[in-house]
């Protein structure tokens, strides 16, 4: 039986499910699945492979029940009903045990075996006396799930910046560590306002590139090394990654812009060391 990489919940949590026998489901279809969390939907995305595979950490485990019928996608806002009701009764079982998390999301799903509640706080929280509220008051099974900014955003947010949705909602299922040198070396604007998320952190987005950067940043010789090129002897004053060019500065304060192929050697003593990316690991917003 194929097995499929279906996409599902509100985190968008990406699983290998067994397909219906002698079914290929195209991309884009919807699905009922049953994943460990209960009965579901879920939109498949691709037919399971080793090479997915390579790309799917820790992915759930289940098996497609039916595609969707009309009544499974209606019952969505039946769905939307029932987890507004879990977040106003949560809310009001919060304040009157005085709990200091602020409740994001609630996500109910199609078989009503379970309600997720996402929040965020500071502290630890005990919310077993919570969870005994919420389970009397509507019937199912409740799971509290804590979570960070950046989740947060991946649950509320819509576009960003660049006028398309967040990343954090369509593609992306983990959060890469972002730091101030990828904006460096991609001379972006260091505004905290321009290169901030929805989330309040760094844009995944500057990860994007980083690489490409880096590499290219590593077969130009540093800013500070003194060069030799058929004008002259000069110092690195500035590199211009995507074009492969140098700013140098020569001997007579001469300020040229010069290729790559037009540097005849480097004087290794005055090369200065080159910052890693592991430098600013402490500093990476993950």
């Amino acid at each position: 039986m194929a097995t499929f990489v279906v996409r599902h919940g509100q985190m968008r949590f990406l699983g290998e499910f067994e397909g219906l026998a002698d079914r290929a489901h195209p991309r884009g279809e919807k699905v009922v699945v049953r994943s460990e969390r209960g009965t579901e939907l879920g939109e498949v995305l691709c037919a399971a492979t080793s090479r997915t595979a390579s790309y799917l950490a820790s992915p759930a485990r289940g098996q497609v029940l039916r595609l969707a019928t009309a009544e499974d996608l209606q019952a969505e806002s039946r769905i939307a009903a029932r987890a507004r009701s879990g977040m106003a009764a949560c809310r009001e079982f919060a304040a009157r045990r005085r709990l200091q998390m602020d409740l994001v999301e609630v996500e109910s799903i199609l078989g009503d075996e379970r309600m997720v509640f996402y929040y965020v706080s500071e502290k630890r929280v005990d919310f077993r006396e919570l969870v005994k509220d919420l389970a009397r008051s509507m019937q199912t099974r409740i799971e509290m799930r804590q979570i960070g900014v950046r989740d947060e955003a991946k649950l509320l947010a819509d576009y960003g910046d660049c006028g398309k949705p967040v990343c954090c909602n369509t593609h992306l299922t983990r959060m890469p560590p972002v730091s101030m040198r990828m904006a460096k070396l991609q001379k972006t604007t260091l505004d905290p306002s321009k290169i901030s998320g929805r989330c309040g952190r760094l844009k995944c987005c500057l990860r994007y590139e980083f690489d490409t950067y880096r590499a290219l940043e590593r077969e130009l010789p540093p800013v500070g090394s003194k060069v030799v090129t058929a004008r002259g002897q000069g110092r690195v004053l500035a590199q211009e990654l995507l074009v492969r060019k140098l700013v140098v500065e020569f001997e007579d304060h001469r300020r040229l812009v010069v290729t790559q192929d037009e540097i005849l050697g480097i004087e290794k003593s005055a090369e200065r060391h080159r910052p890693d990316e592991d430098e600013d690991d402490d500093h990476a917003e993950r």
